[in-house]
């Protein structure tokens, strides 16, 4: 097959109904096996910790006693999960209660031990405590309590400056996480706990989260669909930090156009559908030439063909008070088909829409690993677990 890629790496428009559904040989490789990729940053940092650190299949998870929390009110549920608020009952204290549904234990030993590693960590929710019912076996992870605000009413009523300054706070949780070697995977607006009044932020949800292995390729199903990043949606399994890039512009897109959610796809070949309507056609296919990735047929007979549009045609008279030249700059740096191209969370924080956040910071942007306040979290996990009650009414819930 006398067929190669342009010296740039695009593919010429009359080829691509070809490519798409035959394979090809492009600089000597064949077509089934893309191109490897590695994270632009934080590459080798579980390469230079303890085995210990990242290998959670043999982190030996110490359940502690059950009896000081009880159950308040449920607060929802989610595909793994139920959750509660609860009360500690030696402290009086608030608290979250996870109630886990039947799941792989290496599930679980994953989120539990990613969670240990970034306790104390700059805006990640704190793990407290992790029990188990003793004849259900169910465990359940304690957490501490965020009052917070539905997101749906909450974003209708930020402010610019609101704005700048949660989507600030949420990068500084991504740049530590990605600084220990930790992708969330599932950045989204209901794992974004905000207590307006209090303007404190949390990143939860961990169940999704993975150490990064520069070369290893990971399973596609995470994140939810309106925030999944196009390598998802392409199958491109060696993905790295950058996904979590994607999904926070996203929610940043649907903040400042305040157009809840920003790509709003019916299922996972739409969601790709709906990206490219706004991203363009054109742009797609280098990305997938780029890296020697293969589109799915089913792409063939709804994909069509769209040219990028600009970012200005969402403003309208109810958000154009959001929408600046640097929001708009901020954005178009975050959504792009290549993961590689996509700012990091770091170079994000340094972007000039946050140039008022950080002079508030004294002038720099805020170290990526920040301590601070984090005595209070260090307590061993075999010293705090309790368990709970409904309503004060002794239950099997755990």
């Amino acid at each position: 097959m006398n067929r190669t890629c342009r010296d740039d790496g695009t593919v010429p428009w009359r080829t691509l109904s070809f490519l798409r559904l035959f394979p090809r040989v492009c600089r000597g490789r064949i077509e089934g096996m893309p191109l490897s990729s590695k994270a632009r940053v934080y590459a080798d940092v579980n390469l230079n910790r303890p085995r210990e650190y990242w290998d959670y299949e043999t982190y030996d998870i110490k359940w502690g006693d059950q009896d000081d929390y009880q159950i308040v009110r449920k607060l929802g549920r989610g595909k793994y999960s139920e959750v509660f608020e609860g009360v500690n009952i030696t402290t009086n204290g608030k608290c979250v209660i996870k109630v886990l549904k039947p799941v792989k234990k290496k599930k679980i030993k994953r989120e539990i031990k990613i969670l240990e590693n970034l306790r104390g960590i700059t805006n990640v929710i704190s793990l407290e405590a992790v029990v188990k019912d003793p004849v259900s076996r169910t465990p359940a992870l304690i957490f501490e309590y965020v009052d917070n605000r539905d997101f749906k009413e909450l974003y209708h009523t930020l402010t610019d400056y609101d704005i700048r300054y949660y989507m600030f706070e949420l990068l500084r949780a991504l740049d530590a996480c990605h600084s220990m070697g930790i992708m969330h995977r599932d950045v989204k607006p209901h794992n974004v706990m905000i207590n307006h009044s209090q303007r404190q932020l949390r990143l939860i949800d961990w169940g999704l989260a993975e150490f990064y292995h520069p070369g290893q390729e990971y399973n596609v199903r995470v994140a939810s669909r309106y925030f999944k990043g196009p390598e998802l949606l392409v199958d491109f399994q060696m993905y790295d930090y950058s996904l979590d890039l994607w999904s926070l512009g996203c929610v940043f897109a649907s903040m400042i156009f305040r157009k809840e959610p920003f790509f709003h796809g019916h299922d996972n070949y739409d969601q790709l559908v709906r990206i490219a309507k706004v991203l363009g056609t054109d742009e797609l296919f280098q990305y997938l030439a780029k890296y020697e990735i293969t589109l799915d047929p089913r792409f063939n007979d709804i994909l069509g063909r769209h040219t990028k549009k600009r970012w200005d045609r969402f403003v309208h008279a109810d958000n154009q008070h959001l929408v600046s030249p640097e929001a708009i700059d901020f954005l178009d740096k975050l959504l792009r088909y290549d993961h590689a191209e996509r700012l990091t969370a770091r170079e994000a924080m340094e972007h000039p829409y946050f140039y008022g956040i950080v002079q508030e910071h004294g002038g720099r942007v805020p170290a990526s690993v920040n301590q601070t306040n984090s005595t209070g979290n260090k307590k061993s996990v075999n010293v705090i677990l309790q368990g709970h009650c409904c309503l004060g009414k002794p239950t099997n819930m755990l």
